[in-house]
């Protein structure tokens, strides 16, 4: 599990997941995780896609094993953390890339793909808003003037508990999974989690999504607060080269809930584009 040293910035740790065959020279696919959560929170895609190709997930700046040794108020930015990308990526010595984020981490990678087209060979949204509506930033703040006054009032715990059954899972989610989902989320430092959400609930991926020039998936549930039907018609009315698919859900984190099928979505797309066999007998 390498860890970038930076002259001057946070130090950055992603983990490697390569099961290709060494003869082959895979391409990289970098799965970017969303707001709070870490590197961990793809391990149920690894299994479908690290035969094929070398899975790289990184911990965003201050969170996972990633560094926090910068400045919380003003280094947070989507400027600073798609430099954070762009320095892994040259790291691992690859010309270009395949891209893949969930939530806001889409929107690192849709920054990334308009400002340094040349490093992404193509681009996965996993219910990426082009901006957090105030629909969603009324149900992250659960009755309260904001998320922030809602997890100091509630305690982090309670409000993650309260959050998952409002937007994230849908009922009837494995009772295991909720309880590993909490338990990762919460060793995630609270004021690193606070600065990212003040860049959450500010950014905006509408300028960046014409300037796009790689293949698009957009992967999104039919409904739910976060990503809406404005949220598709940017996405459609912006992007050139898009392919979107639904996933029969009302609930944000299809990431897990259908971790196979977005896995298999994500592996045919990418590998189209490469011609790469994605099957084997």
């Amino acid at each position: 599990m390498p860890l970038l040293q930076r002259a001057g910035k946070p130090a950055l740790h992603y983990v490697i997941d390569d099961f290709t065959d060494p003869w082959r020279n895979a391409p990289y696919l970098i799965l970017q995780h969303g707001n709070g959560r870490s590197a961990q929170f793809w391990y149920r895609w690894v299994p479908y896609l690290a035969r094929f190709y070398k899975v790289v997930r990184p911990d965003v700046r201050g969170l996972g094993g990633s560094a926090a040794d910068f400045d919380l108020e003003h280094g947070f930015t989507v400027e600073n953390c798609v430099d954070d990308l762009a320095d892994i990526i040259r790291a691992l010595g690859a010309e270009s890339v395949h891209l893949c984020g969930e939530s806001i981490g889409g929107v690192l990678c849709i920054a990334l793909a308009a400002t340094q087209p040349k490093l992404v060979r193509t681009l996965s949204l996993v219910s990426t808003p082009a901006f957090i509506n105030k629909v969603g930033k009324v149900t992250y703040a659960m009755g309260h003037e904001s998320r922030g006054d809602a997890v100091n009032a509630m305690g982090r715990k309670a409000w993650l508990e309260a959050t998952n059954a409002s937007t994230r899972f849908p009922p009837g989610t494995d009772p295991g999974l909720l309880d590993w989902y909490n338990d990762e989320f919460l060793k995630n430092k609270p004021e690193v989690q606070s600065a990212m959400a003040k860049l959450v609930n500010t950014a905006n991926a509408a300028d960046y999504l014409p300037r796009i020039e790689a293949p698009v998936l957009g992967l999104y549930p039919t409904g739910g607060p976060i990503t809406d039907a404005e949220q598709e018609r940017m996405l459609t009315s912006n992007i050139r080269n898009l392919r979107l698919v639904h996933l029969p859900c009302a609930f944000h984190k299809i990431q897990m809930v259908f971790a196979a099928s977005c896995a298999a979505q994500v592996l045919h797309f990418i590998a189209q584009h490469d011609g790469v066999a994605c099957r084997e007998l």
